[in-house]
């Protein structure tokens, strides 16, 4: 018995405190004072803005807003903590400046109301720099309270349900955002100035394309059509290359229907770009630009660790074909193989498994670099020239048509991005399509679709062309350290509680 009343005790708490909150607000609408009426509040200066600028503004009057955190001192005086988006200041509040009255209302605020102050700015007999409150408006009245330890909680799956509860309690938390807004600024920035058109393009389609995943499936009632939720943006920025726009990017949401761990999302967030007459050399430049310049810019330093590995991004990464990762790595030689059998029976006796694999060459190929090698990638390497199985949309080498121009590039063995020398005879761009259609009819559901107008688009002439899809999320995982995808999504995809 004792257990039970143990466990409903917190909850108890929690109602009686909502209790006490709304008999409060219910007080002040009946004294003609509700907060919710406030529409507008001037904000002068927030919280770093004071501190950074101390000297010219002590003794100067300001007007700051923001949650209250902290109370102090229930006497003459009450010391508060205030947090706004730039940080936290703290207020004095004493009755000789407010007068009794407003400081009898003030001593009633909760913590984790919302107020404006304005006050003096001043620095305490201990240094710290203040806001001495001349007058208090409570602009909202928090009707539940805040965690008390929220640093303490285990149950990250409350952080992820109740995000606006963890930004307000983990500064952490609230610096992994800016650092993502940061990032995605800085990709921007890099591509503009180097001549890129940012585009927007259909995250509905009726045709499944542009990459290999299960796609999320809707239905347009005016049209009486089901439609497929984008899992890439490829296939059409690649129209716009063909009508002309050398340069394109777009920053946008993808939608796959698949499983859930700590690197992957059903929707997450790419850059995807496009540059004519250039190949996957030049999308490796631009990868290894991006990633590294956005360390030295937002950090400060190249050096960053992820999953308790020091990474280092210092410009030169290494850049490593497949075939001879697999040699290095696994120690078949596929360079002095050209059999399919033989490839494969080379790749089986070092213990990788080929089930369910066509038995090709570069079949064998792939999966001894995905089950042996991809592991063992720590640094940041391009692995370079995948076989044409697994790459449907690249063009061909023309030292080897059973590789194509493509690289993905691995940091602490995860992929950050995928790019190619974008394959442009639409002959063989039928052609792989049509072995796409082939895996459906044997029942792969991730395989792709026949996209005849975009065989169109290539038959008026796709110039040559490299390509590159970089993830957002992955690539704020690294530069905040975060262990999940979901510490980096405001609202992740959770399941719903019973």
């Amino acid at each position: 018995m004792s257990e039970q009343k143990t466990s409903q005790q917190p909850e108890q708490d929690l109602n009686e405190q909502r209790r006490v909150r709304r008999e409060k607000l219910a007080a002040l609408q009946a004294a003609g004072q509700d907060p919710f009426q406030i529409t507008k509040y001037v904000v002068t200066h927030h919280s770093a803005d004071i501190k950074e600028g101390f000297e010219a503004l002590e003794g100067q009057s300001t007007s700051v807003a923001g949650r209250i955190m902290s109370k102090r001192g229930m006497g003459k005086a009450v010391f508060c903590d205030l947090q706004d988006v730039k940080g936290r200041i703290q207020l004095y509040v004493r009755v000789d400046e407010l007068g009794e009255e407003a400081f009898a209302k003030f001593k009633k605020t909760d913590i984790g109301d919302i107020v404006g102050v304005e006050g003096e700015v001043f620095k305490t007999k201990r240094g710290e720099i203040s806001v001495k409150a001349h007058k208090v408006t409570l602009l909202s009245k928090s009707l539940l309270p805040l965690p008390e330890k929220f640093h303490g909680l285990t149950d990250k799956e409350t952080r992820y349900r109740q995000r606006y509860v963890d930004l307000i309690m983990n500064e952490d938390v609230r610096r992994t955002f800016q650092i993502r807004t940061a990032f995605i600024k800085h990709v921007r920035k890099y591509l503009d100035d180097r001549d890129y058109l940012e585009v927007e393009t259909p995250i509905l389609g009726t045709i499944q394309g542009g990459a290999t995943a299960r796609p999320f499936i809707t239905h347009h009632n005016t049209l009486n059509l089901d439609m497929y939720m984008r899992i890439a943006t490829e296939l059409h920025l690649k129209r716009l290359t063909v009508g002309g726009f050398e340069r394109v990017y777009e920053i946008g949401r993808i939608f796959r229907n698949e499983g859930m761990d700590p690197k992957h999302n059903p929707e997450f967030t790419t850059i995807e770009l496009y540059e004519a007459y250039a190949d996957f050399h030049d999308m490796m430049d631009i990868a290894e630009g991006i990633l590294s310049s956005a360390a030295k810019d937002i950090l400060g330093s190249y050096q960053v660790q992820w999953l308790g590995v020091d990474i280092d991004l210092t410009p030169g990464w290494k850049r490593l074909t497949m075939t001879d990762a697999v040699k290095e790595y696994v120690g078949v030689d596929f360079d002095a193989i050209s059999d399919d059998e033989e490839a494969c029976r080379a790749v089986e006796a070092k213990g990788i498994d080929l089930e369910g694999c066509e038995r090709t060459w570069g079949t064998a190929l792939y999966e001894a670099f995905d089950q042996r090698v991809e592991e063992k990638l720590i640094q940041p390497t391009f692995i370079t020239m995948y076989p044409v199985e697994v790459s449907p949309l690249t063009k061909r080498s023309p030292k080897d048509p059973r590789l194509t121009e493509r690289f993905e590039l691995f940091i602490n063995h995860a992929e950050f991005a995928n790019a190619f020398s974008e394959l442009n005879d639409p002959i063989d761009q039928r052609g792989r399509f049509e072995h796409e259609l082939a895996l459906r009819d044997m029942g792969n559901d991730e395989a792709g679709m026949m996209d005849e107008d975009y065989i169109t688009a290539m038959e008026y002439g796709l110039p040559p062309t490299g390509g590159m899809g970089i993830g957002i999320d992955r690539a704020v995982m690294l530069l905040t350290n975060a262990d999940s995808i979901r510490d980096v999504l405001l609202f992740p995809t959770m399941k719903p509680l019973d």
